[in-house]
């Protein structure tokens, strides 16, 4: 456009002009501590960035749409194959088949046993005109046995299918703590298994590097790079080490991420992808292609409460997987952690993406974030943390002997633990259930309950130090065909020199949060009444409203219910408002003045009326002696411990009379 001379009338705006502006909204307060923010890893985020100069755009595997895949994960085939059919009638071109060994699969997954299961699970699907990714686990090279002799049944030519068979030999160790055989022998099979491919003309992706089982332990977006960046060098290491070339190997591996909530974040953690694994091939001689990158919406971020939340934080993710670069996106349903996702949330799920790329044109533009200076530098300073994450996993010995020696688990534990203490005290507060809470919600709908830990465990296999004839994959497809069942197939898993590691855990941040309702949904089923609290109000609605809010959304978050009143003048009608209530603990609230002149004797009124926790809702500054003297037992402020002042107001609210 060459119409800009009006604007090329002013001059250009500088950033001093901008921070002279700020400095005056901020009246003196710390531009660092108000402004700027630092991810897990250390990382400064600035409020304000300049265009990024000379960048260039990071390159998809294919431009264009991203692929809208959907989870095919009922335990029953035929019902697995119903949803299925629906999913790619609705508009997804993608499907990813979980079977119950997955560690996505949280206690459900196709019960595949045998190939005439598969055959029902995929009754009706053209294999040829959808892609399909596999997510099996620890059975994962017995489910692409099966995959490749339904598709050999069917006549097709695995050069003309689109699959990801998401063998991850490393990521399910790290997930299960166990590894079926020696990496030797693990390697091996690797290689024989792409050998067996490369002779049938197969043309898609054999091997994955999954981030999942990284980020759902608490990892940071630098350490979820590093490890999954780690696991795909170890992959080529081994193939190279069984007679493939470098450049079949990578060619063999796609790899998948996270997408949460942090859109910045997000966007630049698979931008950074890209770039890093250009650097090992360029490490290995290699000439950079670009790689296949699935993306999928984060299990630690959903949560059971008001999960129709969900949605938000699922739409969030989806869109910056989309802006960063994914070539296929997998949108958890908003139900999932509540049990198996129904047809609702299954449409709710793929129309997300459905509306990105048809209404808002996501797609159009191949790299949307290239030259935006925030973007560009969260990307650059994401490379360079998650290098030198990936240089000290290299210098461990590689990522399996980081796990055997768990220091990649120990790093990781570090930032969990940040991580909660940000939730707890609400630094990072979640929408609907820290922050923000309806303990009103209406209840939504599952096909099936979500099963308890241990059922959602399954059986792990044992570990063998007994010689095994190794079995080829070849054989395997060839058992398959012939109606082998997933029992015998998993048989030739085990091997020699198993190897055992301290196992990730799965974690969602809001549990801690959760635990506390489901106390205070106990005590409602026991009573017929959720616990409660007063709040003893003072003054004018305009002295106490603010800090009302706040306690009223802090209690809430426990599941607790809040007593209201239009403020009280005297201590009479304080005790008889309190004792009226029947409500066991209390929460004052007010500005700082009012607290100066009646907050003690407030407290004592309280205490001899029989409350048995009295909160006050602010910081006590140099008046907390006094304050405290007077009854007052825990002050609740932005910042404060919420999950344990939430902890002791449910152990005496909820404790018998």
């Amino acid at each position: 456009m060459d119409d800009l001379s009006l604007a090329a009338d002013f001059p250009q705006a500088t950033r001093e002009q901008w921070l002279k502006l700020v400095e005056g909204v901020l009246k003196g307060a710390d531009f660092e501590k108000k402004l700027v923010s630092r991810s897990h890893d250390g990382i400064v985020i600035q409020p304000l960035y300049p265009k990024a100069e000379g960048a260039a755009p990071i390159a998809r595997e294919q431009a264009g749409r991203w692929r809208v895949s959907q989870r095919v994960d009922h335990p029953d085939p035929a019902k697995a194959n119903e949803l299925a059919i629906a999913d790619l009638e609705g508009g997804a071109d993608a499907l990813t088949l979980v079977t119950p060994k997955a560690l996505a699969a949280r206690g459900f997954g196709v019960g595949i046993n045998s190939i005439e299961d598969l055959e029902r699970t995929l009754g009706g699907v053209m294999l040829d005109l959808i892609h399909l990714r596999i997510d099996a686990g620890g059975h994962g090279r017995q489910m692409a046995a099966l995959v490749l002799a339904l598709a050999e049944r069917r006549g097709h030519k695995l050069s003309e299918l689109s699959l990801d068979l998401g063998l991850d030999p490393v990521g399910a160790m790290a997930a299960q703590g166990r590894m079926s055989a020696s990496w030797d022998a693990m390697a091996q099979r690797m290689g024989d298994t792409l050998a067996h491919l490369t002779s049938k003309g197969f043309a898609g992706r054999a091997f994955l590097a999954d981030g999942r089982v990284y980020h759902e332990a608490g990892a940071s977006e630098a350490q979820e790079l590093a490890a999954v960046s780690a696991t795909g060098l170890s992959y080529l290491r081994a193939l190279e080490t069984t007679g493939h070339s470098l450049d079949a190997a990578r060619r063999a591996l796609s790899f998948l991420l996270v997408a949460d909530a942090d859109e910045f974040l997000t966007v630049a953690k698979l931008r950074a992808l890209r770039r890093l694994w250009a650097r090992v091939e360029q490490a290995c001689g290699l000439e950079p292609m670009p790689i296949r990158l699935h993306a999928e919406t984060a299990w630690r971020m959903t949560t059971r409460r008001d999960p129709w939340v969900n949605m938000l934080r699922s739409t969030v993710a989806a869109f910056s997987a989309g802006i960063g670069g994914a070539d296929a996106i997998t949108v958890l349903p908003f139900t999932a952690p509540l049990g198996l996702p129904d047809t609702f949330a299954r449409r709710v799920a793929r129309n997300t993406q459905a509306i990105l790329l048809d209404e808002s044109n996501l797609a159009r533009v191949a790299d949307p974030a290239a030259g935006a200076g925030g973007f560009e530098a969260l990307t650059d300073a994401l490379c360079e943390k998650a290098w030198g994450l990936l240089q000290e996993i290299e210098s461990e010995g590689g990522i399996l002997e980081s796990l055997k020696g768990e220091t990649l688990q120990g790093r990781i534990a570090a930032v969990r633990a940040q991580r909660e203490k940000a939730v707890a005290t609400r630094k990072e507060p979640i929408t609907g259930t820290s922050e923000f809470p309806n303990i009103n919600e209406a209840d939504v709908t599952v096909l099936m309950p979500m099963p308890g830990a241990e059922e959602s465990k399954g059986s792990a296999p044992a570990l063998s130090s007994a010689p095994i004839t190794e079995t080829s994959f070849a054989s395997l497809v060839q058992m398959a065909a012939e109606g082998a069942t997933l029992p015998q197939l998993a048989i030739t898993a085990a091997g020699s020199s198993a190897v055992a590691v301290a196992p990730l855990p799965s974690i969602r941040v809001a549990e801690a949060f959760e635990r506390l309702r489901d106390i205070s949904d106990a005590y409602r089923a026991r009573t017929g009444a959720r616990p409660q609290v007063f709040l003893a109000n003072l003054g004018s609605v305009a002295d106490f409203t603010a800090r009302a809010t706040f306690a009223k959304n802090l209690f809430e978050a426990a599941g607790m219910e809040v007593i209201m009143n239009e403020g009280l003048t005297d201590q009479d009608s304080l005790q008889k408002a309190f004792s009226d209530s029947n409500a066991k603990i209390s929460c004052i609230c007010s500005t700082d003045e009012i607290y100066k002149l009646h907050a003690p004797a407030t407290a004592r009124t309280l205490r001899g009326a029989g409350s048995k926790l009295i909160f006050l809702a602010g910081r006590p500054g140099e008046d907390q002696k006094d304050l405290s003297e007077a009854g007052i037992t825990t002050f609740i402020f932005s910042g404060c411990d919420t999950l344990k002042v939430l902890g002791e107001a449910l152990d005496k609210a909820c404790a018998e009379a």
